[in-house]
């Protein structure tokens, strides 16, 4: 019986973190980490001193000073009197306004213009390349100016509304008014009051829930909101049950029953009464004096920067589906026409679910792109994150270092939550495999 034996282990020396293959990974990375620390170890320091030479301490005590200055365009109470801190968050949700609608409008002319893209209409097809080679090689600042003079010079202003023979008139019903200081709307109310306040019916409103007391991040909820959502979010969990049970009959009996009218009632249906019940009714706008009053005003700068971000991003939205649909096999769509199915939905049913995990990775970061790219909103006066906490509080104040890090960051944590929804959605629509 022969007994092999183990050699005897080399004992550790250093020079084996260099030429020894099973550590010379990890002491290039330990080093790499050192060398990067202490970088920025140099900058805080080399930072803190200038500071310090300046007469300058790092500090945020400037948010709770009074900003004296005022926001245009706002989601939430606000005057000049409050802090600094509560006109960045005014910037804030003004930021998240312009990325949350550009991104929806920009998706849907996207998915629209890339889809014609593939027209086999010559003409349709050569009209939307014209539109994506003009939208994309132009800079989106461009864009953005030349939409906010087209709404000044093209549109009336208020007082060509007033007079006998107006040379405007308002639009929907004389609920709409297209102005050259924005586009005034009806505005949803509850409970119908007089000029006095007093209640003209029976119904009336249930008020507001104030948070936060006095703080920078104060706001009022409707409670007439928190019952029309609680309302809406019932329907459709009741919808989903009308869904499940449809499709537990389907894959028992091979047939479905008919439920989209179940489907819409239990969400249409108790909405409108609770909507009855609270005396829902639109405030239109109407003109008084020099201007309109009442309803929702919807200025000229938010409008222009809305549509010139969504217009120019759908143009390279329309690119990345036009290419999400040629990486789909042909086969597929002519398996589908061979069972008979419509061009339509094809496109709808077949191709675009599968293309779905080419174009959301680029897609992804298009959202980006257009959130960091509302920060030009001051070229047009709309006061969003950049406008409020990088311009007018930071020349107030003097603090460069603290207003432009807080920005950073604030920008780093939008675009970082954004990845991560698209992300949880990329990986709901990918192949699963077993």
């Amino acid at each position: 019986m022969t007994t092999v034996t183990q050699p005897e282990g080399r004992s550790f020396r250093l020079s084996m973190l260099i030429y020894d293959s099973r550590y010379r990974s990890a002491t290039i990375q330990i080093v790499a980490l050192i060398g990067f620390l202490l970088l920025i170890g140099w900058l805080v320091s080399n930072t803190a001193q200038n500071l310090a030479t300046l007469g300058k301490s790092v500090g945020f005590g400037f948010l709770g000073e009074p900003a004296g200055y005022d926001i245009n365009q706002r989601l939430l109470d606000y005057d000049s009197r409050d802090t600094h801190a509560r006109a960045g968050l005014i910037g804030l949700l003004n930021t998240l306004l312009v990325a949350v609608a550009g991104c929806v409008l920009a998706t849907i002319v996207g998915v629209i213009v890339g889809v014609l893209r593939l027209s086999n209409n010559w003409l349709v097809a050569r009209l939307m390349t014209v539109y994506v080679e003009m939208f994309r090689n132009v800079p989106v600042l461009l864009w953005i100016v030349f939409s906010m003079a087209i709404l000044i010079e093209t549109l009336p202003p208020p007082s060509a509304f007033r007079g006998d023979e107006p040379s405007a008139s308002m639009l929907v019903g004389d609920s709409v008014a297209l102005t050259n200081r924005g586009i005034y709307v009806p505005e949803p109310l509850f409970g119908r009051v007089d000029e006095e306040g007093n209640a003209l019916s029976w119904r009336q409103g249930l008020g507001d829930v104030h948070l936060f007391g006095d703080s920078w991040i104060r706001f009022d909820v409707s409670l007439e909101l928190i019952v029309i959502l609680a309302t809406l979010i019932a329907g459709i969990m009741v919808s989903g049950l009308i869904k499940t049970r449809a499709d537990r009959i389907q894959n028992a009996t091979g047939l479905r029953p008919t439920t989209w009218y179940w489907r819409a009632g239990v969400i249409i249906v108790p909405t409108a009464i609770v909507l009855w019940l609270m005396g829902f009714y639109l405030g239109k706008p109407e003109l008084r004096g020099f201007n309109f009053g009442g309803g929702t005003h919807l200025r000229n700068s938010f409008i222009a920067l809305w549509l010139a971000l969504s217009l120019y991003t759908a143009a390279f939205i329309a690119e990345i589906v036009r290419g999400g649909i040629l990486a789909i096999s042909k086969g597929q769509t002519e398996a589908a026409a061979a069972l008979g199915i419509r061009p339509r939905r094809i496109m709808s049913l077949v191709i675009l679910p599968q293309a779905l995990r080419v174009i959301i990775p680029p897609l992804i970061s298009q959202y980006l792109n257009l959130t960091k790219n509302s920060s030009l909103a001051i070229a047009v006066g709309y006061m969003d994150l950049t406008g409020t906490l990088m311009g007018i509080t930071l020349n107030q104040t003097g603090r460069e270092l603290e207003a432009v890090m807080m920005t950073m960051l604030i920008y780093l944590g939008i675009s970082l939550l954004i990845s991560a929804g698209m992300n949880v959605y990329n990986n709901s629509v990918k192949l699963k495999e077993r």
